[in-house]
């Protein structure tokens, strides 16, 4: 179990120091930060010193030593459009991002396994013939679209929740949260419904043929002889083994979540990362691309990294054969 940590360990500092390198050549390759910072009437004596005091007349590999000690301590520098550090840009808009992709995990969850689970055991169904149906039409539409029609349904003709904003927020010290408000649950509903859709009906799908996979094998067979009852034998063990791979592929999905929910962010004004990335790229702010580069990497890193020792820790086969392994 040691060496399966340090292993994934090492692995996941190699990954981010080649992101960091990627990020690194931001700065190199889209424009000039001195240029952006001074301007174009900028005198060559004003050029040359701000390139100095930033670190820029120094050689590509000393240039990036220093930026990967600052990456690593979460400086990213300046924002060369708000004018104000990156870090505090990143974590002002960080919970909001953080809290709409865990609500539309949740939601993608509690709705997705049950649908699953009730579409693999009633398949002959026309509840199940619906849910696959739907779910064909929830994996079909883009993002946006999703948004854009609920906005339309639920804001301007129903009038039942607000199209824009995060609505009122606390603070708990540095972070905050529209979980403990009224308004804030009823501003985060369509945001996270939108970005949970497409998650709700892959894990649905995926959950419904991983579980008809496993009715299928010898020791489901086994149990049925010993007259063990229907939802022992669904709840109790056909479903405990359908959920090893839905763990992994949830893990992998939440990742996504929080690094693709920029369309959602987008159409609905929602004040997190993803607006902000957005925002950066329209006006080539390189220092907040690459924080954001850094972060939804190291949120990969680490989530891939808890789904690898849940996965080891939930699958005997994998420790067997690491035992197996060491033993040769």
């Amino acid at each position: 179990m040691f060496s399966f940590i340090v292993q994934r360990l090492l692995q996941a500092v190699i990954v981010m120091v080649c992101v960091v390198f990627v990020a690194f050549l931001l700065f190199q390759y889209v424009g000039d930060p001195v240029l952006f910072m001074l301007g174009q009437d900028a005198t060559a004596d004003q050029i040359i010193n701000l390139r100095k005091d930033l670190g820029l007349d120094k050689s590509f590999v000393i240039q990036f030593f220093n930026f990967l000690i600052n990456a690593a301590q979460g400086e990213f520098g300046i924002s060369l459009r708000q004018g104000a550090k990156v870090s505090r840009l990143i974590g002002e808009r960080l919970p909001a991002t953080l809290e709409l992709a865990f609500v539309a995990a949740g939601l993608a969850l509690l709705a997705g396994i049950p649908m699953g689970v009730y579409a693999a055991l009633k398949r002959n169904t026309w509840m199940s013939q619906l849910l696959m149906t739907v779910s064909l039409i929830g994996v079909s539409l883009p993002t946006f679209l999703i948004g854009i029609l609920l906005i339309l349904f639920f804001s301007v003709l129903l009038g039942w929740f607000p199209s824009f904003g995060r609505g009122d927020v606390i603070r708990l010290g540095w972070w905050s949260t529209g979980l403990l408000t009224a308004k804030g649950w009823h501003h985060i509903v369509l945001p996270a419904l939108t970005l949970a859709i497409f998650q709700l009906t892959l894990i649905m799908r995926l959950v419904r043929a991983e579980m008809l996979e496993v009715l299928r094998t010898d020791y489901i067979k086994f149990a049925r002889a010993r007259g063990l009852s229907n939802s022992a034998i669904h709840f109790g063990h056909a479903l405990k083994n359908t959920l090893i791979p839905v763990m992994t592929i949830t893990g992998l999905q939440l990742g996504g979540l929080i690094a693709f929910a920029i369309i959602t962010e987008t159409v609905f004004q929602w004040p997190g990362m993803g607006l902000l990335f957005i925002q950066a790229v329209t006006y080539a702010d390189v220092p907040v691309m690459a924080a954001y580069l850094c972060l939804i990497a190291l949120i990969f890193v680490v989530i891939n990294l808890i789904v690898d020792l849940l996965y080891f820790a939930v699958d005997p086969r994998l420790r067997i054969g690491k035992l197996g392994g060491h033993s040769t």
